[in-house]
Order: C-alpha cells, then sequence, then structure tokens
C-alpha cells in the first residue's frame, strides 16, 4: 500500500521519534510504499492563514501545502506518530489537519452547507501512535479517549468513512521500562504486519 506517516514531536531522541522509526522499518519490511511527514522537521506553520480561510467556502486554496495534500490523497494507509498533550494533539497536527484536510480535498460540503461529503476514499487503514504521561485510567475513564473520539469520529468519520482506525496509546510514558517500550513496539509492528500488502 501506499502509507503517509506523519510525525508530530519536536525532539530527535523522544520516546515517539523512536516509534516512528519502528513504523517506517516495519512498512517497509512488509513491503509498502512510505512517504515520511515529519513536521517539525519541514518546519511546518499550523497556522490557517487569512486566504486559505477566506477561501474555504469558495475553492479553497492550499496552494502553499500543495505537497502534503498530494500525498494525503494518495495514502492509502496513514500512520500518525504523535504525543498526546493536555488530551488533544500538538497544535502541528493539529494545524496540518485544519489546513491540509480542507474543502475539495478531504471532504466535500454540500450546497446548503450541512453534512459534508468524504472524499478520501482511497484511505483504507489508519493507525494512531500516541504517547500519554497519565495513566490508562485517567484518559479511558476520566476524559473518555477524546484524542481518539475526535479522529474517529470526527476526521475519518466525516472524511474517510471507508477506513478503520487502530489506537495505540503509551500510558504513564515517564515511568516506562525498556520492556515496556520494547512490548508496545512490538503492537506496533503487529498491528502493521496485518495490514495487506
Amino acid at each position: 500500500m501506499k502509507c503517509l506517516v506523519v510525525i508530530s514531536h519536536p525532539l530527535h531522541g523522544s520516546l515517539c521519534r523512536h516509534l516512528s522509526e519502528k513504523v517506517v522499518e516495519q512498512l517497509i519490511q512488509s513491503g509498502h510504499s512510505v512517504v515520511i511527514e515529519d513536521l517539525y522537521d519541514q518546519e511546518f506553520d499550523p497556522a490557517l492563514s487569512t486566504e486559505e480561510r477566506g477561501s474555504f467556502y469558495d475553492v479553497y486554496d492550499a496552494s502553499r501545502v500543495a505537497e502534503q495534500v498530494k500525498h494525503l490523497q494518495e495514502a492509502e494507509a496513514l500512520v500518525l506518530v504523535f504525543p498526546t498533550w493536555w488530551f488533544g494533539f500538538p497544535a502541528i497536527l493539529k494545524g496540518w489537519f485544519d489546513r491540509v484536510w480542507g474543502p475539495g480535498i478531504a471532504f466535500d460540503h454540500s450546497s446548503d452547507l450541512g453534512s459534508i461529503t468524504p472524499r478520501l476514499n482511497a484511505l483504507r487503514h489508519v493507525l494512531a501512535v500516541t504517547t500519554l504521561g497519565s495513566p490508562w485510567w485517567v484518559d479511558r475513564l476520566v476524559m473518555r479517549q477524546p484524542v481518539k473520539r475526535v479522529l474517529k469520529l470526527a476526521l475519518l468519520g466525516g472524511c474517510a468513512r471507508r477506513s478503520k482506525l487502530e489506537f495505540l496509546s503509551l500510558y504513564n510514558c515517564e515511568k516506562l521500562t525498556e520492556g515496556d517500550v520494547q512490548g508496545f513496539g512490538k503492537k506496533v509492528t503487529q498491528t502493521i504486519d496485518r495490514w495487506p500488502v
């Protein structure tokens, strides 16, 4: 498959970077083609510009993110590797959604501005790999997994309804042993290994 990997962590020695290396290695080993969008390395600007927002209900001006749009539209699988901060996406990843998943790209507006119509019909598999400092019960029982819900119901539900979401969260990330990291890395590689080539 054509796989797009989007990495959203500023530190090269971070756990997220380590996990992104595992992801890319496994995708290549499994025979997939891989495109990497490292948002911090690219110095991706997350702010939706005045021109972009002004064109949102006309013909969306995606000229400043044309390469990212091309990669998204070609992707049959998408892997997002990011830290969960304050139970939300990092600003740079949220900005990638705001600017790249625009109208005419990821969805179409209806004529009465009601429900949107999805456009990312080639996207079949989505894997989110995220790290959290909090324990599992805070995310799942108290916060009710806000990042997973937004990704599944809003983004994929609106733009890529044919896709299957797999969501892997590594909790207590400041207190992990090497065995914990290796065990989670194995989950990541096993998930990718199940995807069709």
